[in-house]
């Protein structure tokens, strides 16, 4: 056997490629199952991932609290900056929950006592309009909403096998939320711990010119996101307290609860204030119908004030990226990852765009100048022949 290597072998490069084929056939033939199965795999570690989640939403917050312990040492500093911002984040859960299930109890008794009403109303209005009984039998759900309870008693008895996984499965939802939360306290305060050791396994597994080249990548990338994260956050705090301060002065009912609701949907980036508005017309519309046509009118001029003046205000051009990325990105985001996936697609398009700007394009660009110059050299080789022998030097075939 020859001791030449196996990559410099006339074979290798085609069962590189024959293996990466087969590769790519079963990737996209099985998708479905290993996709399964990559998301059992992570649904161990969900716990985890939620606390780094956690921590690291919470953490600007404990940044800007560690500016009020500047003169303390730099332990107590992290240690009353963490804490002070994990409580201020428990006080937000309670005050929401407070205020919004009472709100929300009121919200469903008012829809079931006036559900037979509703109904009437609508029926009218399909029998003016020639279309009652033709597309829904509304005289059937009248008589079945008299009896309500009736129907609800029996649908529990007749689903209780599934009433019962579903509580389940939110209980241990809930139980991995307060793992999750009590981890992310550990995390927060491990920071640095992580970090450091973060770092020294790059700078072990790096040749020194890469390393740092990541750490400036890492660094932008987390900048991108927190920056996208708090800006985001504060910008749904201010559309929902606006939002509260116009439904009080119009005098509309539930203004915690169609706030709350707003402020939410506007965390999701393009329809989201669409979602919040529809929700919130729906929830005022039970009431009386000119609160939810007086609540679709204020809200479209808040957020093309939000769209125009106040997000561009807080973000800026500081991430850089087309609309149409944007929009392609929550699209392909949502229908991979749902909701999270439409929640970060903003961002992950950031990133992408960074790294295929900073990084890949000017990479591409020298690697085909780098080409060009030897083509160029081989071509002015090829152009001025053979070097021509010097003055008494013999040709070859002379003796």
């Amino acid at each position: 056997m020859s001791g030449r290597p196996i990559k410099t072998r006339p074979w290798y490069p085609y069962a590189v490629a024959a293996c990466i084929a087969v590769i790519l056939f079963v990737l996209l033939t099985r998708f479905g199952s290993i996709w399964a199965g990559v998301a059992k795999f992570i649904g161990f570690f969900s716990p985890v991932i939620l606390g780094c989640v956690i921590a690291y939403i919470v953490n600007p917050l404990a940044k800007l609290y560690r500016r009020l312990f500047a003169a303390l040492p730099e332990k107590r500093q992290n240690l009353l900056a963490d804490l002070l911002a994990f409580i201020t984040l428990i006080l937000f859960l309670v005050f929401a929950l407070m205020m919004l299930i009472p709100q929300l109890v009121d919200s469903v008794n008012t829809f079931v006592y006036n559900l037979d009403g509703y109904v009437a109303s609508l029926n009218a209005m399909l029998e003016n309009w020639g279309l009652a009984n033709s597309v829904l039998n509304l005289d059937q759900l009248i008589d079945s909403s008299e009896n309500l309870l009736a129907t609800i008693t029996t649908y529990v008895s007749e689903n209780i096998g599934d009433i019962i996984s579903k509580s389940a499965d939110a209980g241990k939802g809930l139980f991995n939320w307060g793992i999750a939360f009590m981890l992310s306290i550990y995390l927060l305060a491990s920071k640095s711990k992580l970090k450091a050791g973060g770092k020294r396994l790059l700078a072990a597994v790096m040749k020194p010119e890469r390393y740092d080249k990541t750490l400036v990548f890492l660094g932008r990338c987390n900048d991108i996101l927190s920056r996208y994260i708090a800006y985001n956050l504060l910008d749904s705090l201010i559309v929902g307290i606006a939002n509260a301060v116009l439904m009080a002065v119009l005098g509309l009912p539930y203004v915690g609860l169609v706030s709350f609701v707003v402020a939410i949907t506007n965390l999701i980036p393009t329809f989201g204030p669409i979602i919040g508005a529809v929700v919130g017309a729906f929830i005022l519309v039970l009431v009386k119908p000119w609160y939810a046509m007086a609540f679709l009118g204020f809200t479209l001029a808040l957020q093309l004030l939000d769209s125009y003046l106040i997000k561009p205000k807080l973000f800026g051009d500081s991430l850089g990226v087309s609309a149409l990325l944007i929009l392609i990105g929550i699209i392909v985001g949502g229908r991979m990852f749902g909701i999270v996936g439409i929640l970060l697609a903003i961002p992950a398009v950031a990133i992408l765009d960074n790294l295929y700007t900073v990084y890949l394009l000017p990479w591409l660009e020298t690697r085909r100048a780098r080409r060009t110059a030897e083509e160029a050299a081989a071509s002015e080789a090829e152009t001025e022949g053979p070097p021509v022998p010097a003055e008494g030097t013999p040709k070859d075939g002379e003796a």
